[in-house]
């Protein structure tokens, strides 16, 4: 957890909960810009008060009146603020209907002193960035996931259109966006090449941060080095494979200094089905905030899908109202 300013902390997570150490407003204040008024009138007017400035008087005794500005503190004594649309002045005096109490913001209405008003584990919202300065606050305590992304495979290359026998990472910026929905922040990712030593160097260097995404080398072709790696270092392999398709080369696996490695396949929309599966609820879970992948509302699938024998089925699909309609296409 680490104290962050305000400006900096949208997307994060609220780290403890918040509680109001001061009245909102501080003190009784207009409501509406008019006259505030003691008693029955017509009313004397003493003068005008604005926010943020000292009033004429600090105490209305009945006939008085003060002209005065939304915001501004209403003196004592005050028993309502006639609105100015319902005020007519003349010869000093304000005359008009005054409705007792009504018009004046009192101390602590909007949040009294004491109140909870975010618990730990809400995200970290322009609202509530917006409350938090209203209570006088600079800064927040927050907490933010690190996450370093790991790019493997010779075949990939991170700019302009890919020659013959390359392809273009696709995965690498996809995840600051869904790990930044997630309550986390990525690093720039780092290419590695389809070498061992390369991977316990890119993994080492890594494992100070709370999680770790590697993009490719989860499966179990010659040029995927993870498991192996992983088992070298010590980790603990907490998920090896998913039963879905596509995605279900993925991997959890924990490193011996607490740093979370997971593993998403190479293919795109392979990868985006592991990293909801296992690094959003990861960076969820690490933040104490609801999984955002699990907010939604469901939707009645149709399409010529049928299920798999064992595992669990992803498919493409628009959602229309309540329908889900399968999209055309093959692969994942």
């Amino acid at each position: 957890m680490a104290e962050e300013p305000l400006g900096g902390a949208l997307g994060a997570t609220l780290g403890t909960d918040l509680v109001s150490a001061n009245d909102v407003p501080v003190l009784d204040s207009a409501a509406m810009d008019g006259y505030a008024v003691s008693g029955e009138g017509p009313w004397a007017v003493l003068g005008r008060s604005l926010a943020g400035r000292r009033g004429p008087v600090a105490r209305l005794d009945h006939g008085e009146a003060v002209e005065i500005a939304t915001g501004a503190v209403v003196p004592e004594g005050t028993t309502a603020v006639l609105p100015r649309e319902r005020a007519t002045v003349s010869s000093g005096h304000v005359h008009g209907e005054a409705e007792s109490g009504r018009h004046i913001r009192r101390k602590g209405e909007t949040t009294p002193a004491g109140a909870l008003v975010a618990r730990r584990g809400s995200p970290v919202t322009p609202a509530l960035l917006g409350l938090a300065a209203s209570l006088g606050l600079d800064s927040l305590p927050v907490v933010r996931p690190l996450v370093h992304v790991l790019v493997t495979g010779d075949e990939v290359v991170r700019e302009g259109t890919p020659r013959p026998g390359t392809v273009r990472d696709a995965i690498g910026p996809l995840l600051p966006g869904l790990v930044a929905w997630a309550g986390g922040r990525c690093v720039p990712a780092l290419p590695v090449a389809d070498r061992r030593r390369d991977m316990v160097r890119a993994l080492g260097a890594a494992s100070a941060s709370d999680v770790v995404a590697v993009c490719g080398s989860s499966s179990a072709g010659p040029a995927d080095h993870l498991r192996s790696v992983l088992t070298g270092l010590g980790a603990r392999m907490v998920v090896d494979g998913v039963a879905c398709r596509p995605g279900h080369p993925q991997i959890l696996a924990v490193l011996p200094s607490g740093t979370v490695v997971v593993g998403l396949p190479g293919n795109p929309g392979a990868a985006l089905a592991a990293a909801l599966t296992l690094l959003v609820p990861v960076l969820s879970g690490r933040a104490h905030r609801r999984d955002p992948a699990h907010l939604g509302r469901g939707a009645r699938f149709t399409g010529p899908t049928p299920p798999h024998p064992v595992d669990t089925r992803l498919v493409p699909v628009r959602v229309s109202r309540d329908l889900a309609v399968e999209l055309p296409g093959t692969g994942s």
